[in-house]
């Protein structure tokens, strides 16, 4: 052998030629795109969109996506945008999920580039802020596209980027939420991928801790409409009439009851609220009808449906013996997410590549959703939490995620694109199923 052959074939084992960079580590990449990534959070969080209504965030993601040489397509489920990125070389088909819509929250954190937006919301007007942090989200992904972007010539497999409108739910109540109506109108179709990968900055954690589990994590989200119909009468003479607030409070508190004393919460965790109750119009008139309103939170499905049928059973109990009745109306806004264990035992050396195994922790069970659920259930999934509370502050005294003094450091967005890289390009470089 001369040595020149020698020398090629060595270069060949070490995936490298003679005078060729080797391309960065994921915390190369991802330190490297932290000044796109704090400006595009910045810009985002100024300008903030309710769901459904994320016209300007749509363009920003999209150019930013031309500007790679990418294709985007725009206007799914209204404002979402998606790109595919394929590698040079044959590999599996990934997707990477980005959320980007605001809530209706006025911000109060007095950071110099805080949300001045308004808009309305379900008729009411509100401030909005990304008070979720899914300025972080898209901020994200953007730089991890860029990184991937940079790197196609040695790139395997394909990586589909996938920013969703609607996490948080459109204006219109039991309307599908951005992840399903993606999936309805064909987000997947001609790019079926054989994972997804999706994240959530969270306070709950420090910076620099990276929070997963196996299985379960987030819960199903189910919003409930419950209508109690009586008689009306007047306040002093409650026997001439059927009173739909009794019956309600009363069945309100059954529901507890079932909470309690019919579901085996050491299994599986299961919440039942009432954010509402609405009947009436004066002090002395009983109405003819009252509503409650609320959230149920599970995760398991056979769970979910016992507590649903359990709790229909009990409004129309309470409300027939008291002469009224009851319908219960319940919407699945997002099933569990649920993260697939095979998939899991990949992912997690992954993480602790990327943050360092002591920064990679177990989380317990949320009792929040994400309708990232939707693509999980489509495709095996992955989902992982990353800290946001400053270093030497502790979590708990934070203000959390939703509250209009959520202000995240910005050291996690280096954090989440280094997890996020590192966990694509170990999954895409190992081949994965459905090598191409």
């Amino acid at each position: 052998m001369s040595r020149m052959h020698a020398l090629l074939c060595s270069c060949l084992l070490l995936g490298a030629i003679p005078g060729a960079t080797a391309a960065p580590s994921p915390a190369e990449a991802a330190r490297a795109q932290q000044a796109a990534m704090v400006e595009w959070r910045r810009d985002l969080h100024r300008h903030p969109e309710l769901g459904g209504h994320e016209v300007r965030t749509a363009g920003v993601v999209a150019d930013e996506l031309r500007a790679l040489g990418l294709e985007p397509r725009t206007g799914i489920a209204r404002t979402g945008v998606t790109a595919v990125l394929r590698g040079a070389l044959p590999g599996p088909r990934i997707a990477l999920r980005a959320d980007m819509d605001a809530l209706p929250v006025k911000e109060d954190t007095g950071l110099p580039f805080a949300s001045v937006a308004t808009s309305t919301y379900r008729g009411q007007p509100v401030g909005v802020m990304h008070a979720c942090g899914h300025d972080m989200h898209v901020a994200i992904l953007l730089g991890v596209a860029r990184a991937l972007a940079a790197r196609r010539d040695t790139l395997r497999g394909e990586v589909m980027f996938v920013f969703q409108p609607s996490e948080e739910g459109p204006d219109e109540p039991g309307a599908p939420f951005g992840a399903r109506l993606m999936l309805d109108q064909g987000v997947f179709d001609g790019f079926r991928p054989d994972a997804v990968f999706g994240l959530h900055v969270w306070a709950g954690l420090p910076v620099g801790q990276v929070g997963f589990r196996s299985g379960p994590l987030l819960a199903s989200a189910d919003e409930w409409s419950l209508t109690v119909r009586g008689r009306q009468t007047h306040g002093s003479r409650p026997w001439d009439g059927v009173d739909p607030i009794t019956i309600g409070a009363q069945i309100l508190l059954g529901t507890q009851s079932l909470v309690a004393r019919q579901v085996n919460i050491a299994s599986t965790p299961v919440v039942l609220t009432a954010g509402q109750f609405n009947a009436g119009v004066r002090f002395n008139i009983i109405p003819d009808q009252a509503q409650l309103v609320g959230t149920l939170r599970t995760f398991d499905p056979a769970v979910r449906e016992d507590v649903i049928a359990r709790f229909d059973r009990i409004a129309q109990d309470y409300a027939h013996a008291a002469g009224g009745s009851a319908e219960l109306k319940v919407v699945n806004n997002a099933p569990a997410t649920i993260n697939d264990p095979t998939l899991a035992r990949r992912v997690l050396p992954s993480l602790q590549a990327a943050v360092g195994a002591e920064r990679v922790v177990e989380m317990p069970l949320q009792t929040i959703a994400e309708d990232f659920s939707q693509f999980a259930n489509e495709v095996p999934g992955a989902y992982f939490m990353v800290g946001t509370t400053p270093a030497g502050q502790d979590p708990a005294s934070m203000p959390i995620n939703h509250s209009p003094r959520y202000a995240p450091d910005e050291a996690a967005l280096e954090v989440g694109a280094r997890a996020m890289l590192q966990v694509a390009l170990d999954y895409l470089g190992s081949g994965g199923p459905g090598v191409r």
